[in-house]
């Protein structure tokens, strides 16, 4: 996959030195969390200030994903950055990035993925460990917001594939809340229909359990823009999150 460097990044890295994947891999940074080993890998990430402009720095080191196009692995950061540019195009609101490069070295694939930091932003998990402290207006305006992304999402033919509170991220604004999402390594074609869009939907509502259920209701029916087909919809997620309780 090609080098990637964003048009509106590219004077403040290119100022600083960084546009290139030797200066973001050479930089000393401290991790925000512990490393990914995953896969056999290893992955950080750390932040990186410029100027006023927060970014997140991941790298990583034998951390692929194999498929039909890739059979012998790709950098995991290499379909995320596809992801993001698809949800750009599609215009599902997302996260950003601003750099991507990958490089071969004896024995090692790595890869650099830089994305602009959601300062301003919570994650729905925050939230909903304080939702008893957040006023009626606040949670419905969160829920709207959740079951509008939900829905774009869908419109547009994509399964998220990790569609939890943590990778649903909200911030204030004039009227309501704006929603965004992250973590896009997963993100597929929604192949099944009303079946994938059960096995986006099903996680996130067994995850947000402080949500009463009139707001459980509330977000299905924004979702579906109406009541038409709400209880199929109810008896179809019961079953999935009864059936992966039952795997426990």
């Amino acid at each position: 996959m090609n080098d990637y460097l964003a048009a509106e990044d590219r004077a403040l890295l290119e100022q600083h030195g960084l546009a290139s994947f030797d200066a973001l891999w050479a930089l000393q940074l401290e991790p925000v969390d512990e490393p990914n080993t995953e896969r056999g890998g290893y992955s950080t990430v750390c932040r990186l200030e410029l100027d006023g402009h927060a970014y997140y720095l991941k790298r990583q080191t034998n951390h692929l994903t194999r498929s039909l196009a890739h059979p012998l692995g790709e950098p995991t950061f290499a379909r995320e950055l596809r992801n993001i540019r698809r949800y750009r195009e599609l215009g599902i609101p997302a996260l950003e990035a601003a750099f991507f490069a990958a490089r071969k070295r004896p024995g090692e694939s790595c890869a650099i993925l830089l994305t602009r930091a959601l300062d301003g932003w919570s994650d729905l998990f925050k939230l909903l460990e304080g939702w008893d402290a957040l006023t009626a207006l606040q949670r419905r305006n969160i829920i709207l917001a959740c079951g509008q992304l939900a829905a774009r999402l869908h419109a547009a033919g994509q399964l998220h594939g990790c569609f939890y509170p943590k990778h649903i991220f909200l911030r204030p604004q004039a009227e309501g809340y704006q929603a965004c999402l992250i973590d896009l390594e997963k993100t597929r074609p929604l192949w099944f229909g009303r079946r994938d869009r059960i096995k986006d939907l099903e996680p996130l509502l067994r995850r947000a359990n402080a949500w009463t259920e009139d707001e459980v209701h509330l977000f299905l029916v924004t979702y579906l823009g109406g009541e038409t087909g709400l209880d199929s919809w109810m008896d179809r997620l019961g079953a999935r999150q009864r059936d992966k309780d039952g795997r426990r």
